[in-house]
């Protein structure tokens, strides 16, 4: 059975990140624990540096220093929030280097899965059965129950423009997520 799971942002030292990530993978195998923390990340980006005397060079530059994000799977409590085991809280909370987690009051707090996706944490592939020129359904809530016709897709940013015929028949043409609209049956 697969749990769920949700990003958490642990904050550490300066320069331990790397540290801090191979030490959770490393405690996580010994102990069999992959059905519980299913994930730890460090987003990069590479950046080309131009040094003073005119050479070249291809980095990996960190793009949140002092954080490493950990795929962690949740229960769910009386409200319905989700929430991380204590063994899992205690696992990560005392590896060498991590400070504490991201949320109030140090409690842990999920990041949403738009965030997630736009902070380069996790990739989101969407294989789509539409192309341009196609009508499709929109299942976005705010634009739910329209349908429009595919100008373009971008499958490297995973969006779709729509134009939508709105109101007095005015073409408005709209951006979503690839994830967000579905083939007219």
């Amino acid at each position: 059975m697969e749990r769920e799971a949700r990003w958490y942002v642990i904050h550490t030292y300066s320069g331990y990140e790397n540290k801090v990530a191979a030490n959770i993978e490393k405690i996580v195998e010994n102990r069999g624990m992959q059905d519980q923390i299913m994930g730890v990340n460090i987003p990069t980006e590479a950046v080309t540096e131009v040094k003073a005397d005119g050479k070249r060079k291809e980095v990996e530059r960190k793009l949140f220093p002092g954080y490493v994000f950990v795929k962690i799977a949740v229960e769910f409590d009386d409200d319905d929030m989700p929430k991380i085991t204590d063994e899992c809280w205690w696992l990560v909370r005392n590896v060498r280097g991590v400070t504490g987690f991201v949320g109030p009051d140090n409690r842990p707090a999920p990041l949403d899965e738009e965030k997630v996706i736009e902070m380069g944490v996790e990739e989101r592939r969407v294989e789509v059965s539409y192309e341009v020129g196609d009508t499709v359904n929109i299942i976005h809530p705010n634009f739910e129950g329209f349908t429009g016709r595919v100008e373009s897709i971008n499958t490297e940013q995973g969006t779709v423009k729509i134009a939508i015929t709105a109101l007095f028949g005015k073409e408005t043409i709209t951006e979503l997520a690839m994830d967000w609209v579905e083939p007219l049956n």
